[in-house]
């Protein structure tokens, strides 16, 4: 899952592909590399981030949505509001990526009318104070808990398990502990039966613990990636598409001895 941020303010890439024109460019270049999925944002939850209005997330997103989808790989929407979960449906989007598992009112009631698959996060209080001291008594069970019952919401608001993926949502109001213990024990998820997505591209814990900045914390990306893979994850959500494509690859071979 390739990432395009049509934002002023993202954490990695803010401002670099909030130009219709840049950002399209990015999104064929991703594909070309190997993405299978373009997830496409236009509200940074970066920690700080400040809110965008449902008309101004529209705005940036839909256009961008109604070009991308005709590249021929299914588009992702990072939304949580209801208003641009339902414009991307109409514009062709083929999936919606949800920081807040559908708990925002009249979320689960849309999504369930347009049948597209979703993905459930974990994040504990929201974007601007989420790093705030977060604390857990055992994130594992915490994080696991919370998404079994947003998986349970969804299947009785009528949306098929098919449908559903879930992602523990690393960084958002955790800890560095918090992080590495939900990675180190990332397979203790595969029992809830559905697809794992693992958003860990360049994340500030893996600052912590290189002391790396931002933009230099590729080898980093893709070592978490493949440990991911090694936990059960199915789908990796990255902004180094090429590179993260040939450790997939590296990991398929290694597993199944045949090249894809």
């Amino acid at each position: 899952m390739g990432i395009l941020n049509v934002t002023p303010d993202s954490f990695s890439d803010g401002a670099r592909f909030n130009q219709f024109d840049q950002a399209l460019a990015h999104a064929e270049e991703m594909i070309e590399q190997g993405a299978d999925i373009i997830d496409i944002g236009g509200e940074s939850t970066r920690p700080g981030a400040k809110a965008v209005s449902e008309s101004e997330e529209i705005k940036r997103v839909i256009p961008l949505v109604e070009r991308v989808s005709r590249l021929g790989v299914p588009v992702s929407v990072d939304t949580s509001k209801p208003g641009v979960m339902r414009a991307s449906a109409e514009a062709g989007a083929g999936m919606i990526n949800d920081v807040r598992a559908l708990t925002e009112p009249g979320a689960l009631a849309v999504v369930s009318e347009i049948k597209l698959p979703v993905c459930l996060m974990h994040m504990q209080g929201q974007p601007r104070t989420m790093q705030h001291n977060p604390s857990y008594q055992d994130v594992v069970s915490e994080v696991k808990g919370f998404l079994r019952e947003r998986i349970a919401a969804c299947v009785n608001a009528g949306i098929d398990t098919s449908l559903i993926a879930i992602d523990p949502g690393f960084g958002f109001g955790k800890t560095l502990p918090h992080n590495l213990e939900l990675l180190t024990q990332l397979s203790c998820f595969n029992d809830l039966n559905v697809p794992i997505l693992a958003g860990l591209s360049r994340k500030s814990m893996l600052g912590q613990i290189t002391g790396r900045d931002v933009n230099d914390r590729l080898a980093a990306s893709l070592a978490v990636a493949l440990i991911a893979m090694q936990q059960g994850a199915k789908i990796i959500r990255v902004h180094d598409v090429k590179q993260t494509s040939d450790v997939k690859k590296i990991f398929i071979a290694t597993n199944t001895a045949e090249l894809i």
